[in-house]
């Protein structure tokens, strides 16, 4: 597919993911942690506009000079920033003026592509890929914040809790493998440089942790027993009164959960989700087991299926061997996260097609559950 397609069709997704919502919905922010819809088709857009249109193409006009303000995510460099809290206290612009201000970049950005310059083409695909992350947010995001609805309201389907096949064990030899991105496409920075790390023999499941495995972990009393948990882990859940996965309740004795497909009973066949890295740790503990490291993750993920959910590691968040941290305002996408963030691999359901990769580093603070975050377990041998 040529670049102008492919920018096209990532574009059109992120409107397409909308297509159910009612204008209210575009302004929903249930946490901090959280964005509206309409901020995500607005900051993917300012993410075009202010990473490539301004600084390469002199003829492009910036209509919105105040959108600088109310759409930069976290880029310190690009100047002051609307408060993270408060993104959804924006009732203007319009949902209809950002998807005009979409279409104005997008037609500005359709030009530029056409002079295939290949320093823009690379920051086009870096703004593409950008974007499919915010689409997975939009979709996540956007499911925390209904869940506060009780009428349950159903949006979109996007297969949530399918069949999780019966697991096994994979055996890994000890022994020394390559780690990173070594090939000729689009990485992010944090996935590079290749690099050689030594491996113990180690076992991994072939399947993922289903809800009725959870479900033995909540009624054995893991919530309730301090041995399996990290101390920081248990002060978290004793202080936000954590009894299950985000999105579960029970009603007369039956444990259902919120779907972007509405209200739901649990399928016990299905990948648990929306667990934390304190949840996953503390099952593992429970089964006498722990949770594999990303070196140990990568090494065994062709030889089973992923993608269903982000598996949580036990490998914190830190640079590879020889990283650096670009320059400019790009050099803040990924380099000053590495602190206090745990390493998710894989990719989940709400994942754009063609996102992930098999060196994919994905990274969260272990709190957080409103990812689509699920449990591989590991054994050393």
């Amino acid at each position: 597919m040529e670049l102008s397609q492919a920018f096209q069709s990532v574009r059109n997704h992120s409107l397409f993911l909308c297509e159910n919502l009612i204008t209210e919905d575009y302004s929903l922010q249930a946490s901090e942690e959280v964005s509206p819809p309409k901020w995500h088709l607005a900051h993917t857009t300012w993410f075009f506009e202010q990473f490539i249109l301004v600084p390469n193409e002199p003829s492009y006009v910036v209509k919105h000079p105040q959108f600088n303000f109310l759409f930069n995510s976290y880029y310190n460099s690009l100047g002051a920033r609307t408060a993270r809290n408060q993104r959804g206290l924006m009732s203007r612009p319009s949902v209809v003026e950002v998807k005009t201000y979409r279409a104005y970049v997008d037609d500005a950005m359709q030009r530029l592509i056409e002079k295939k310059n290949p320093l823009i083409d690379d920051l086009v695909i870096l703004g593409m890929n950008h974007e499919q992350q915010h689409q997975e947010l939009l979709i996540t995001d956007l499911k925390y914040s209904l869940w506060f609805n009780p009428l349950n309201p159903s949006v979109m389907n996007i297969g949530e809790y399918e069949y999780e096949p019966d697991s096994n064990w994979i055996s890994i030899k000890s022994g020394i493998y390559e780690i990173g991105y070594n090939g000729k496409d689009f990485c992010y920075d944090n996935e590079l440089n290749p690099h050689k790390v030594y491996i113990q023999d180690f076992a991994i499941s072939s399947s993922l942790i289903t809800n009725a495995e959870y479900l033995e972990f909540i009624n054995a009393g893991g919530y309730e027993s301090p041995a399996y948990w990290h101390d920081e882990g248990w002060a978290c859940a004793n202080e936000l009164k954590v009894k299950a996965p985000l999105y579960w309740e029970k009603k007369d004795g039956a444990w259902f959960y919120y779907t972007l497909d509405g209200l739901k009973e649990i399928d016990k066949k299905a990948a648990v989700a929306h667990v934390n890295f304190y949840e996953a740790s503390a099952f593992a503990a429970w089964k006498g087991m722990r949770l594999p490291t990303e070196f140990e993750w990568e090494v065994a993920q062709n030889q089973f299926d992923w993608g269903k959910r982000w598996e949580w590691t036990n490998s914190a968040y830190l640079p590879y061997p020889g990283f650096t941290v670009a320059p400019g305002a790009i050099g803040e996408y990924n380099g000053k996260f590495m602190i206090n963030q745990m390493v998710l691999r894989g990719g989940s359901v709400a994942t754009s097609d063609g996102h992930s990769r098999s060196t994919y580093r994905n990274f969260f603070h272990p709190k957080y559950r409103w990812q689509f975050m699920g449990i591989r377990l590991a054994k050393s041998l």
